[in-house]
């Protein structure tokens, strides 16, 4: 009977992924964005930066850095539920996309509901897939900053999806 791999191993694995994934779409560097992993979920992290706001009188966060923020936390969380399988299926702690990154999902539309003004500070999002299909993908969003309960955006969005390979 075949060992199971150490955790560490896996965590180190999926960690890689991730961050291949990532690393791999400029605008999420540009935004600074973030994604902490606790086993399949996926947190995205927008880091406070001034040059976020949007009005400076309140001051409050852009409302299109809040748009952007949650539709990039939509498409990567569609991306890694697309490559968990492949992720799992490695073997050893190294991943690898191969030599060309994963077609991204498309947005057909995303409609953000601002609850209340973005607060000068660092800003939280998840991402729940309602729907993936071969063709197309239903992904809700919800984003808070110091209160999980307490949500300042969230958004819904539907997304054409790549082809698969294979």
């Amino acid at each position: 009977m075949k060992r199971p791999e150490p955790v560490q191993v896996i965590k180190q694995r999926r960690d890689a992924a991730l961050t291949s994934l990532t690393e791999g779409v400029p605008f999420v560097r540009f935004m600074g964005i973030r994604f902490d992993r606790r086993g399949d979920e996926l947190t995205a992290i927008l880091p406070y930066d001034d040059a976020l706001i949007g009005n400076p009188m309140l001051p409050a966060l852009h409302g299109g850095a809040t748009a952007a923020f949650l539709e990039t936390a939509a498409i990567v969380e569609l991306a890694w539920a697309m490559l968990w399988e492949d992720i799992e299926r490695a073997a050893g702690p190294e991943f690898s996309l191969g030599d060309t990154r994963p077609r991204l999902p498309k947005t057909i539309d995303f409609t953000v509901d601002y609850l209340r003004a973005g607060l000068p500070r660092d800003a939280y999002a998840r991402a729940r897939v309602n729907r993936s299909g071969r063709r197309y993908a239903s992904v809700h969003v919800e984003a808070w900053q110091d209160n999980r309960d307490r949500l300042f955006a969230q958004g819904t969005g539907h997304f054409l999806m790549p082809a698969r390979d294979g």
